[in-house]
């Protein structure tokens, strides 16, 4: 959540930030309205309270005859202390829920737009000319089922559509591609971590995603627990209702976790293979900072993410996300997209979020300097979502006979294969 304090002395940037996403602006006065009820209910309170308190004092020291009306004025006291103290209760909660409601404040360099809005940063690596190869490439779904790697028939079979088995070399590739990043994460000072896939719902309503994300939210309503889409659900409730001593900042971890997504509104879209599906494995980088070092902190990430796909010897291009698609709790977000041969164009393999101390302030995630405390900040990168990943290796490395050479960074974690070879034809 946003702090209250900047939403007081400068409510015009937090409308424009509503504006810039393209969210309900009058949220904000709703939210000043609920805010100044909330401290109006509170002073009421404890201005009763105190009268009350002062009553009490004097009743022992009353003559008989001013008991009397001194009694009568308690209980009218008391039955307005109690509904001053209903009132307050009341007004905080309705405050509560209008700023879980209310975006994180977007930076202002973020290009301001939707989905395709966004601007290009950098380009890295060549696009294969087929053509001039002599053939025409075939997509990862034929590729992966001619290596044996990828059964989407039984996956529907067994799960529902967008469901898929991970067979023989795939799912070799499959622990190849996480051992691979988390080797790089931890070189890079990450530490390693496996994190549940289930969380309760504060964890999921903290990190911002019961709100324009919660359609693609699983819920095990029985129980009332969530299942993840991304292992920063529980890297950013790690720490929840802690303080980290300031010296010990930066934390950074890297999650491998099972994900969970509905891919609502998605119908009919990528639904050949296996770049958008309902459950997958990923490996995600999560940094708890310093404010003051966010935006740093956020360069680091992307470089380690472009250190990723240049290991990976994929071309892509580094995205500034245009406003409209940013997600809640993210200020400004890089993308990392690799080319998709059978596509034509650039897809989202990895992302790096600022989320300042929006989360930190939900999940009551604070820092201690100098005997203060204050919330600290948050990031997050995805490092290696394993089925958009394979999609772009399979695409980008294949040959002419359907075979699919293997990145010379992987080759160590697949027992030195350098070539990965059809099983039918």
């Amino acid at each position: 959540m946003i702090d209250l304090r900047l939403l007081r002395e400068d409510p015009d940037r937090v409308r424009a930030s509503q504006r810039a996403r393209g969210e309900d602006v009058a949220l904000v006065d709703a939210l000043l309205s609920a805010d100044e009820l909330r401290r109006s209910s509170g002073v009421r309170f404890d201005e009763l309270r105190n009268e009350q308190k002062s009553l009490g004092k004097l009743i022992p020291k009353a003559t008989p005859e001013e008991r009397t009306e001194l009694l009568k004025k308690a209980e009218q006291l008391k039955a307005d202390v109690k509904a001053a103290d209903a009132a307050q209760d009341e007004a905080d909660a309705e405050a509560k829920r209008l700023l879980l409601l209310l975006g994180n404040i977007v930076h202002d360099d973020v290009p301001v737009g939707g989905e395709e809005d966004f601007v290009v940063l950098e380009t890295h690596g060549t696009i294969r000319d087929f053509g001039a190869e002599g053939f025409e490439p075939k997509d990862h779904l034929e590729l992966g089922e001619a290596l044996g790697a990828i059964d989407m028939e039984r996956g529907a079979k067994v799960s529902g559509s967008r469901f898929y088995y991970l067979t023989g070399i795939g799912a070799l590739l499959e622990l190849a591609l996480v051992n691979a990043a988390i080797a790089q994460a931890t070189e890079a000072g990450f530490i390693p971590m496996l994190t549940p896939a289930l969380v309760r719902p504060r964890a999921m309503e903290g990190t911002g995603f019961l709100g324009q994300a919660a359609e693609n939210v699983y819920h095990l309503e029985k129980d009332d627990y969530y299942l993840v889409g991304t292992s920063e659900v529980p890297l950013a409730a790690y720490h929840m209702d802690e303080i980290v001593e300031a010296d010990k900042l930066p934390l950074r971890y890297a999650g491998f976790s099972p994900c969970f997504r509905r891919e609502a509104g998605t119908y009919g879209k990528d639904t050949r293979g296996i770049f958008r599906v309902h459950q997958f494995d990923k490996v995600e980088m999560f940094s708890y900072v310093d404010p003051a070092d966010a935006e740093a902190e956020h360069r680091r990430l992307l470089e380690w993410e472009k250190q990723w796909l240049t290991g990976l010897e994929l071309p892509f291009q580094v995205i500034d996300v245009a406003t409209g698609d940013l997600g809640a709790s993210a200020s400004r977000k890089f993308d990392c997209e690799a080319w998709i041969p059978t596509q034509g164009k650039y897809r989202e393999l990895t992302s790096a979020s600022n989320c300042d101390s929006f989360q930190a302030r939900r999940l009551s995630v604070r820092m201690r300097e100098d005997r203060k405390v204050r919330p600290l900040a948050t990031l997050n990168g995805t490092l290696c979502a394993v089925p958009r990943t394979i999609v772009a290796l399979l695409e980008n490395h294949q040959l002419p006979d359907g075979s699919v050479r293997v990145p010379e960074m992987l080759r160590p974690y697949l027992g030195g294969r350098e070539i990965l070879e059809p099983v039918s034809k």
